[in-house]
């Protein structure tokens, strides 16, 4: 049996720990493969390799792309080349539009008579996405939510009195940007779309015509039902399994890293991966 870890956020995105803490939490708890997902760039993929390769860890890139769609859903990228110059525009892109919708909840924040400046949510980030999250976290030290659930679900999230929706790719357009970057896309945490059974199905059969490499089977937010029917619906549609935490660190402290598999569960070497 194998300890793995698929999918892992740093300080790069919205986790609150570095990838050297990451890497020595991976090394600590005996883990054969670890990859840094993080939400739309590739700004921390070096560093993590080059400490992966300090602690002897196997390190593997990877990110997180959001989907344009009526719920949520998640693409992740594994094996991405580096520096791949069409995606790097495409993540810039997305950059670009998340900083404008950041400054505008800022603004409709104030609007509701909240002292919450862009500024001050930048410094917060510390990396180079700035998302709700870190919104979030300022409305608490402020006062404004006594949780980071709460200021979703009253203000940031959809319908809430200072939501703005945020231009993103298709699901089939993130899938292109994966594959065309040498990469292998995985939907991530299905049942965090909502859909009932036979939609999510009908979902993951549409992603899986469009290039879907495998499906997230193994998650933390998963119980034995769901996890049963996502391995379920990969051996159905000849997708690979994957397993991650989506460990965001003391954001999220029930998550840990790491997931016990079977030495066989993946095809390593498609993943550039000697185990």
């Amino acid at each position: 049996m194998l300890t793995i870890d698929m999918h892992v956020h740093s300080t790069y995105s919205d986790g609150t720990s570095s990838v050297e803490e990451i890497v020595k939490a991976a090394k600590k708890r005996g883990l054969s493969l670890i990859s840094l997902t993080d939400h739309d760039t590739t700004a921390g993929l070096e560093p993590f390799m080059k400490v992966c390769n300090h602690y002897k860890v196997n390190g593997l890139r990877g990110i997180e792309l959001s989907a344009e769609a009526d719920f949520m859903l998640h693409i992740l990228g594994y094996r991405i080349r580096p520096n791949a110059p069409e995606f790097e525009q495409a993540l810039n892109e997305i950059r670009l539009h998340r900083d404008e919708r950041n400054e505008l909840i800022c603004e409709k924040l104030q609007e509701l008579g909240m002292d919450i400046r862009i500024e001050e949510v930048r410094a917060l980030s510390g990396g180079e996405v700035v998302a709700r999250p870190h919104i979030a976290t300022l409305m608490m030290k402020r006062g404004y939510a006594s949780s980071r659930s709460q200021a979703f679900a009253k203000y940031l999230g959809r319908g809430g009195y200072a939501h703005v929706s945020r231009k993103r790719f298709s699901p089939e357009k993130c899938i292109e940007l994966i594959n065309n970057a040498g990469g292998l896309a995985v939907i991530a945490h299905p049942f965090h779309t909502g859909l009932e059974d036979d939609d999510l199905r009908e979902l993951i059969s549409k992603l899986k015509d469009a290039g879907l490499w495998g499906i997230e089977s193994i998650y933390s937010g998963n119980d034995l039902t769901e996890t049963y029917k996502c391995l379920s619906w990969a051996k159905e549609f000849g997708l690979y399994s994957t397993a991650g935490s989506d460990f965001h660190g003391s954001t999220r402290p029930n998550i840990s890293i790491g997931h016990v598999v079977r030495e066989d569960f993946l095809p390593w070497a498609r993943l550039g991966i000697s185990i």
